[in-house]
């Protein structure tokens, strides 16, 4: 009688562990992640892109599990489906970007918070490109976080198809997007970007805010750029404007999903601080870590091998 009662209680006992076990896996930095110096890059960028890329391969596909235990359940609600731009990148609830709310609207917009160098747990928001119904929900975000400039590395068509609706003005006529007032008072084209410079100003207010609009023009959806220069000289302006900036507030940087060509921006600006600061890099890391705030960051295969292109070009 007594071996009967036992085996349920021990039948619970080793579920228990293996969902433990489970999420142990899932949450656990995989042991062949790790920091490489400067000197050695060379030889292990030589080593991963052995037969046709192969090990890159078996270390990329490394990433398709991370974030596999945590929840997407403010993206899911009925209210908040027709927001997202597509249905399978959607933002984790642990690290979600909330909205004030306002009477029955929703806090909800999708994009994440994701940790900079040093420790920064909210140097910048990965959001997907605005839909036309969620422009005045984005710049609220880009005012209630006290954002000071916004990084875009997508065209708003591109081969045909819409991928961000276009939120700022055409000409120096101001639009508005809910209670604020965009004004753009400048915009500086060059062959492979557009630097604009926006005024933000809250209506029945005096306070305005000045934001820079940072768009890399040459940048293929789900693909790479042609060169490693133009992205990393682009990614040193920016760079350039959060270190002399007096602000706090955390660096929007979108694409059409917010994930891959986003992803892969915002990975190279941490690694190339961790070069110069530590002359070492940990690309697999830090990507590990991204994905733990904002699902498929650093999209494809080819991104992630850019990813360590730019920094052996960078170093030679």
């Amino acid at each position: 009688m007594r071996a009967v009662i036992w085996v349920p209680v021990l039948v619970i006992i080793l579920l228990g562990l293996l969902v433990a076990m489970g999420v142990f896996v899932l949450r656990r930095k995989p042991k062949l992640l790790r920091a490489i110096s400067v000197k050695k890059f060379p030889d292990h960028f030589s080593r991963l892109s052995r037969d046709e890329n192969r090990e890159f391969t078996v270390e990329y596909l490394q990433f398709s599990t991370v974030g596999a235990d945590l929840t997407q359940r403010e993206a899911n609600l009925p209210e908040n489906k027709s927001k997202n731009r597509f249905t399978d990148i959607l933002p984790y609830d642990c690290c979600r970007v909330k909205l004030s709310r306002r009477g029955q609207n929703s806090d909800y917009i999708n994009a994440n918070f994701i940790p900079g160098y040093g420790g920064k747990k909210m140097e910048y928001i990965a959001a997907q490109g605005p839909l036309s119904s969620t422009v005045s929900d984005f710049w609220r975000m880009i005012w209630e976080q006290n954002s000071e400039r916004i990084v875009m590395v997508t065209n708003c068509v591109e081969n045909g198809k819409a991928k961000c609706d276009q939120y700022w003005p055409q000409g120096p006529s101001p639009c508005r997007h809910g209670d604020l007032h965009i004004t753009m008072t400048s915009e500086r084209k060059d062959t492979n970007w557009t630097i604009r410079e926006l005024i933000v100003k809250k209506e029945a207010k005096s306070e305005e805010r000045r934001v820079k609009h940072f768009h890399f023009t040459a940048w293929p959806d789900h693909g790479v750029p042609n060169g490693t220069e133009e992205l990393i000289q682009f990614r040193g302006l920016i760079r350039q404007h959060i270190d002399s900036s007096q602000s706090s507030g955390p660096t929007v940087v979108h694409s059409s999903a917010g994930v891959g060509r986003t992803g892969t921006l915002i990975a190279l600006d941490v690694l190339l601080q961790q070069v110069e600061r530590e002359q070492a890099v940990d690309i697999a890391g830090f990507v590990h870590r991204m994905r733990r705030h904002r699902p498929h960051m650093v999209q494809t295969e080819s991104q992630y091998i850019f990813l360590h292109q730019c920094i052996k070009d960078f170093l030679t």
